[in-house]
């Protein structure tokens, strides 16, 4: 497995650990369509909430919260809009959470962003 790969698998899973101590509940992981990913489902008291994932190793040239740009969440919004819509829940209250995670050496630092509207 690529290296970038272990990387994103290891950041998705500290941002679960790091949710789920938050009072989340992860519903679903890299949940795919033609339209692209959605790397976590949850949900909370609020509603549910799309995640995008973003981990990236300390002294990277961009940092992790950097790397989703607004065309990104714009999809992710989209995507989970598409979610909702299949189970019949478009109505349903939710929003987007960006997990940022910088590795280094001393350890994992997670960042979970709210998304504005």
């Amino acid at each position: 497995m690529h290296p970038r790969a272990i990387l994103g698998m290891a950041g998705e899973r500290a941002a679960e650990v790091e949710l789920e101590r938050g009072g989340y509940r992860i519903l679903a992981r890299n949940v795919r369509t033609r339209a692209g990913e959605i790397d976590l489902v949850c949900r909370d008291r609020d509603g549910y909430v799309f995640v995008e994932v973003k981990t990236r190793r300390a002294g990277s040239f961009v940092a992790a919260a950097e790397a989703v740009d607004r065309r990104k969440l714009e999809r992710l919004a989209r995507l989970g809009a598409g979610w909702l819509a299949l189970r019949g829940e478009r109505g349903a209250r939710w929003r987007v959470l960006v997990a940022a995670l910088t590795v280094g050496e001393d350890g994992t630092r997670v960042e979970l962003l709210e998304v504005g509207p």
